[in-house]
């Protein structure tokens, strides 16, 4: 088995590789270059002016959704796990379809430009937008450590990086193309670097699963068999449990990761963003619809790609290949294809890591730069270059840091990384998004007790969890202090979330305005006034 390894990542071309990944960083450089807007007003560098259409955006928003976790960590999870890893693409989906079809078009009526426009509608706006922003970067951060760790992951296979450090230099340089695409090409420029992600994507995808299914015969049946026989699980590859079954500490694992999938995409500010950038709610709703197809086709090609690397390349020489789980995938394209295809999907998985942290990023600073310096330092009177110029800096600064916790997080397989990002979405700010949107005596106690109190419950449970300490794929492995005994809080903290809410609302002397209510009600059902 050696042996293979060292055939699968010595018959790779590094030189290839790294050029057609540059070739595709040169061209989305200057397509980001070409669209993006000479103007410094904040509607264009943080909503592209309100001017792509429901096709367009609904491609966009498919790519900002479809992460390092949707190509690299199912695929393997599939390869190595079964069943139980295309639960991961399940949980996804249904996530789309539950959450976003019902509150995403409402709460993009209510808002401006983030969240906290939404959340701060009919409250006390300076100290909800201080909550608000500060979620959204902390949800943000977790979801580029998901995508950081599979830049470190590919690049050991990609160029044959095993050392730590070679894979903190090649992360380090992830962060910089992605800080370049959020300075030079705002929203507009990350847009279009998602639709060129994302049709290059989803058309991989499809032509590795045609390719897959020819090579079994055409015959779903005989590419499962072929990865039964292969897997070390046997039949079991097919069954419930491999990943979740062992016990039942993991068996309520799995029902605590269902629950932050189904419940975590509504409350991700970088997808819920992207509704600002189409001019009204007929073209937000097709945005859904394109989004939707666009997902539900990628998704399904997931499960063929996962199986057929069980069966071609085997879980061994998945596990033992640099990136783990993460590199499956890849050396599924470096089998069926060679140096070339595995050069193209490596780019391709390049591309998704690179769109989906440029897009996280121009979230995470245009809510610093909107909620906290124009809304809070400023009092709703910054100058839009001000504005713009702030929002610019702090994407530098979270760049820094994504690079730092990439490193960090480096070797974790990023589907699991990213279901502990929806599950601090929906930890803390799901419970305030329905609330607000829905319940007339909702209050400024209740939405700072529901952000604080479920965002600080489910980073103190992760924190105390396997995913920290304790296992021997622990971010620290060689020290245990955990005590919370599920690696994905959201069983816990998100229902904690909600009672928070309600309770701040019950207990505070703090009266909601009726009128407020009702003025936030008509806009977000009908859409006047957005």
């Amino acid at each position: 088995m050696t042996g293979n390894l060292a055939a699968a990542t010595t018959n790779s071309d590094p030189l290839v590789n790294t050029l057609v990944f540059g070739l595709f960083v040169v061209i989305t450089l200057f397509v980001v270059y070409r669209v993006s807007s000479r103007s410094k007003s904040t509607t264009d560098y943080y909503a592209a002016g309100s001017a792509f259409t429901g096709r367009q955006n609904g491609i966009a928003l498919s790519g900002d959704f479809l992460s390092a976790a949707s190509f690299l960590g199912i695929a393997g999870a599939i390869a190595i796990h079964g069943y139980d890893g295309f639960l991961y693409s399940i949980g996804f989906l249904v996530a789309w379809l539950v959450d976003l079809l019902l509150i995403a078009e409402l709460i993009r009526n209510t808002g401006r430009f983030t969240m906290g426009d939404v959340l701060s509608y009919r409250m006390r706006k300076r100290r909800v937008r201080a909550a608000s922003a500060t979620s959204t970067l902390v949800i943000s951060f977790f979801y580029m450590l998901a995508q950081m760790a599979g830049a470190g992951g590919l690049i050991a296979l990609l160029l044959n990086v095993h050392g730590g450090f070679g894979q903190a230099l090649v992360i380090g340089g992830v962060g910089l193309v992605m800080v370049l695409y959020v300075l030079v090409g705002g929203m507009k420029g990350t847009t279009w670097v998602q639709i060129i992600k994302a049709t290059i994507l989803i058309l991989c995808a499809v032509l590795m699963t045609v390719f897959l299914f020819g090579k079994f015969g055409f015959s779903f049946s005989n590419l499962l068999s072929a990865a039964t026989e292969k897997s070390p699980m046997g039949d079991k590859l097919l069954e419930p449990g491999g990943l979740y079954g062992a016990n039942d500490t993991s068996k309520l694992d799995f029902v605590s990761l269902a629950v932050a999938l189904v419940l975590g995409a509504a409350a991700l500010p970088h997808v819920l963003m992207r509704f600002y950038t189409v001019p009204n709610s007929r073209e937000a709703r097709r945005s859904v619809v394109w989004a939707t197809a666009c997902m539900f086709v990628f998704y399904l090609c997931t499960l063929v790609i996962g199986f057929g690397a069980a069966a071609l390349v085997g879980a061994d020489e998945i596990k033992s290949a640099p990136g783990g789980e993460n590199s499956a995938a890849p050396l599924l394209a470096l089998h069926i294809g060679g140096t070339l295809l595995l050069g193209i999907i490596s780019a391709v998985a390049f591309a998704t890591i690179l769109a989906v942290v440029a897009g996280l990023t121009i979230t995470a600073s245009a809510s610093f730069a909107h909620d906290v310096y124009a809304n809070i330092f400023k009092k709703g009177k910054a100058a839009p270059a001000d504005e713009v110029r702030v929002a610019r800096l702090t994407a530098v600064a979270i760049g820094v840091l994504a690079i730092v916790g990439g490193i960090l997080a480096n070797g974790q397989n990023i589907a699991f990384l990213v279901a502990l990002a929806f599950a601090v979405a929906a930890s803390a700010n799901l419970s305030t998004l329905l609330y607000s949107l829905f319940w007339k005596r909702f209050n400024t106690a209740g939405t700072l007790w529901g952000i604080y109190g479920g965002l600080g419950a489910c980073l103190l449970l992760v924190f105390f969890s396997p995913v920290v300490s304790g296992s021997p794929d622990s971010i620290f492995s060689a020290v245990d202090f955990h005590w919370f005994p599920l690696k994905n809080p959201g069983l816990v903290s998100i229902p904690f979330s909600f009672l928070c809410g309600y309770l701040g609302t019950v207990l505070s002397k703090d009266k909601a305005d009726p009128r407020k209510h009702a003025e936030m009600e008509v806009r977000s059902l009908t859409g006047i006034g957005s």
